[in-house]
């Protein structure tokens, strides 16, 4: 028997010298990676198919490829020895490594051998050029075991369970945990966008309960005010604007209906599963109501253009639309890409790109109604989305996604790189009025056998707690994302938020609660750790980005925070929730380049103009200033992060903005108000308490005092100056100056 296996051993070894380079490590790889992209059953440029034995044999337009045991007289070989194959668009160098060039002459020269019926995909495996089928992403979830740490953190969360782990490996530590009043400004900005008033910090400074933080938590999430934030991070998501944008910039009626419902769904802790569902077949589901309607207009935000070049090339540019904004919200993929051709990096089919474009072929309407169905069809006075028909006309794969030249038939389905929860679609029921594609595209996308659906939201709700996403590409989890810093921290947290281990759930019903997630992270160490740590210096030699949250990132605050927090310390803040759009104020110089400057924008009235910035109205063509310089959402395609910039008009629109003006003026005859104009110190204590949620210092209250004196010096010249008359000087004004310099602190724009 020992002998009988030295001499198999000795026979493979001789094939395997034989053969010269072993197939399936040298030869498959290579091919795959730098030339079945242009030589495939999909693409035979020149006629040549490489991905299979009879293919390079049969060679190309050209005549044979290669002549079996002599490289050097085979076209193939010559191609790649000369430097001219691959092409050099492919992102690396021309010539191939001399490494490579040596495996493809030894296969060639011992005779080019080729396991029976194998053909090569250029998906079937990740390389350095392209994701395959085995990419992370494209993996099932599999909810991993939580580690157990070799010191106690005192936390019990898994969360910290998993980061802490990976600190051991590094060698870092966790930062200390903030105190309470950081904590308390940190979770109301995160949670509803608006800074804790006075009286709610002196309430929970002095809770002595051991849950007062759960306990806030859960205040908070119970405000409607949650809604009004967290909406408006899925807005950027889904590209949303009340106008069709190009030079007319129309106003999509109604269309504000869906942003209310936005909120609300929020607030209702609608489940993840439902609130996908309703976007994308709200018109489809069994409940349809007036409600799920408007949630369709998620298909119907985007821009629209009522006089293209050629109506028929745009019916498609619109379809594109269509597929990247659900594509890359939902499945964090860039499918749109795949509508001229194979997608570059990621295993994603051109056919892919028409079968999901298939989801909406019998919805698109024509040119008329702003590209969509009117309120009859609809059966509701909303700016929703709805089929023709319960059939579609057949749709074609567009050879180069040129409408002249159809290719195949495609057969409407889902992303052939997730195999194992495919199915095709059915027939719609007896009596419908659609197609029922959509619906079943949702039920697909919320399997609990998806693998991107969980972990893109999940994803999502990390980045806007701390910053930064654990895939800091949270609308792309393909090739060209970031990979996850915690891979099996995402997969525990996407397992979660689809089915919650017992030990964290209340009741029933958690499956898919965003509500639940919030919680669970703003409870764990890593999100209440200070923003400084002890070893700031040291450790960020090694990770000064924070890949691996060993303290709590700085961040400022967007453009619609910053505006609400503004209100909401003057007292201007209108609450009013819901309906139609105010109109804030423009400047005249802002308002330059509208075709009809009085008809295209109508100032509110001042209490309308004090509500919150998700109210304000957002056309494509006119976006206020001060939310621009800010790094206000590019609403013509989907946003997942916005940028965030450090610039000179920031601080200009800070300094010299009438409606900052205005509040500080506003807040300091609140402070009058509240405090009286007699007693300085506690003018400055109130001041200090709306801006910052704390008292001044000894050298703050010094520096305060010492400003009021100057400025009330400064206003009573500027008066007597202008009108020979002496007032004593204006306390208020000189109160309204401070008030603006305590808007322009770092500590009232920055949350720690």
């Amino acid at each position: 028997m020992v002998y009988l296996l030295l001499a198999i051993c000795l026979i493979t070894g001789w094939n395997s010298l034989a053969n010269g380079s072993d197939f399936e490590k040298e030869i498959a790889p290579l091919l795959i990676r730098n030339c079945l992209e242009c030589h495939s059953p999909v693409k035979t440029e020149g006629g040549l198919d490489l991905s299979s034995r009879e293919g390079i044999l049969r060679g190309g337009k050209s005549g044979t490829v290669i002549e079996i045991g002599n490289a050097s007289g085979s076209y193939l070989w010559q191609r790649i020895q000369d430097g001219e194959m691959p092409p050099e668009s492919k992102g690396r160098s021309r010539k191939l490594p001399l490494s490579e060039r040596t495996s493809m002459e030894r296969w060639i020269d011992s005779g080019a051998s080729w396991p029976k019926g194998r053909a090569l995909d250029i998906y079937e495996r990740t390389n350095e050029v392209r994701a395959g089928l085995d990419w992370w992403a494209l993996q099932p979830i599999k909810r991993p075991e939580v580690p157990t740490l070799s010191h106690d953190i005192d936390s019990g969360n898994s969360i910290d369970a998993f980061i802490g782990a990976r600190h051991e490996e590094l060698g870092f530590t966790f930062a200390p945990l903030a105190d309470r009043r950081t904590l308390i400004r940190r979770v109301t900005i995160d949670l509803i966008g608006l800074p804790p008033s006075p009286k709610d910090v002196h309430t929970i400074l002095n809770d002595s309960s051991p849950d007062w933080y759960a306990k806030l938590i859960d205040r908070l999430l119970n405000s409607e005010h949650y809604g009004e934030r967290w909406a408006r991070y899925w807005l950027d998501v889904v590209r949303f604007a009340e106008t069709s944008g190009y030079e007319r910039d129309q106003l999509k009626p109604n269309i504000w209906k869906y942003r209310d419902w936005v909120i609300n769904a929020f607030n209702a802790d609608m489940p993840y599963d439902r609130f996908l569902t309703d976007q994308l077949a709200g018109d489809e589901v069994s409940y349809r109501d007036e409600d799920s309607v408007i949630a369709t207009g998620m298909i119907r935000a985007g821009t629209w253009n009522d006089e293209p070049n050629d109506p028929a090339d745009y019916l498609y540019e619109r379809l594109e639309d269509m597929v990247h904004t659900t594509s890359s919200a939902f499945l964090g993929l860039t499918v749109k890409c795949a509508r001229c051709h194979d997608h570059k990096f990621d295993p994603i089919r051109q056919t892919d790109y028409y079968r999901m474009a298939a989801m909406f072929w019998s919805g698109y309407i024509g040119q008329g109604n702003l590209g969509g169905p009117d309120a009859k069809r609809l059966g509701y006075d909303v700016f929703g989305w709805t089929d023709k028909k319960a059939t579609a006309e057949p749709i074609h794969l567009l050879i180069k996604g040129d409408r002249h030249r159809p290719g195949a038939l495609i057969v409407p389905g889902f992303l052939s790189a997730v195999p194992n929860i495919d199915r095709p679609l059915v027939s719609p029921p007896p009596g419908s009025g659609t197609t029922h594609r959509r619906l079943q595209w949702a039920q697909w996308m919320t399997d609990s056998g998806n693998p991107l659906t969980a972990r893109v939201m999940v994803n999502r709700l990390w980045l806007h707690h701390f910053g930064q996403g654990i895939v800091r590409t949270p609308n792309n989890f393909g090739f060209k994302s970031d990979p996850p810093t915690h891979p099996r921290l995402l997969d525990w947290l996407a397992s979660e938020f689809m089915n919650p281990s017992q030990a964290s759930v209340e009741g029933e019903g958690q499956s898919w609660k965003m509500k639940r997630m919030h919680r669970l992270i703003m409870m764990s160490r890593t999100y209440r750790q200070v923003s400084i740590h002890p070893q700031q210096e040291a450790i960020a030699l090694n990770d000064s980005q924070n890949r691996y949250w060993w303290h709590c990132n700085r961040r400022r605050l967007d453009a619609e925070a910053l505006r609400d927090s503004m209100l909401a310390v003057s007292g201007n803040l209108n609450p009013e929730m819901r309906g139609s759009s105010f109109y804030p104020r423009m400047s005249e110089e802002a308002l330059e380049g509208l075709s009809r400057k009085s008809g295209d924008w109508k100032e509110s009235e001042p209490d309308q103009r004090a509500r919150r910035s998700i109210y304000l109205m957002t056309r494509r063509s006119r976006i206020l200033p001060m939310m621009t310089a800010y790094d206000f959402a590019d609403t013509t395609r989907p946003c997942g992060q916005r940028n965030i910039s450090t610039v000179a008009p920031q601080a200009l629109v800070m300094m010299n903005n009438p409606f900052v003006h205005h509040q500080s003026q506003s807040m300091a005859r609140r402070i009058f108000r509240e405090v009286g104009p007699a007693g300085q110190n506690r003018q400055i204590d109130r001041a200090w308490n709306l801006a910052f949620g704390r008292d001044p210092n000894e050298d703050e209250l010094a520096m305060a005092r010492d400003h009021l004196l100057k400025q009330a010096d400064h206003f009573q010249k500027t008066v007597e100056s202008r009108d020979g008359v002496s007032n004593g000087g204006s306390p208020l004004q000189a109160m309204a100056s401070l008030c603006h310099v305590l808007l322009n602190a770092n500590e009232f724009i920055y949350l720690d």
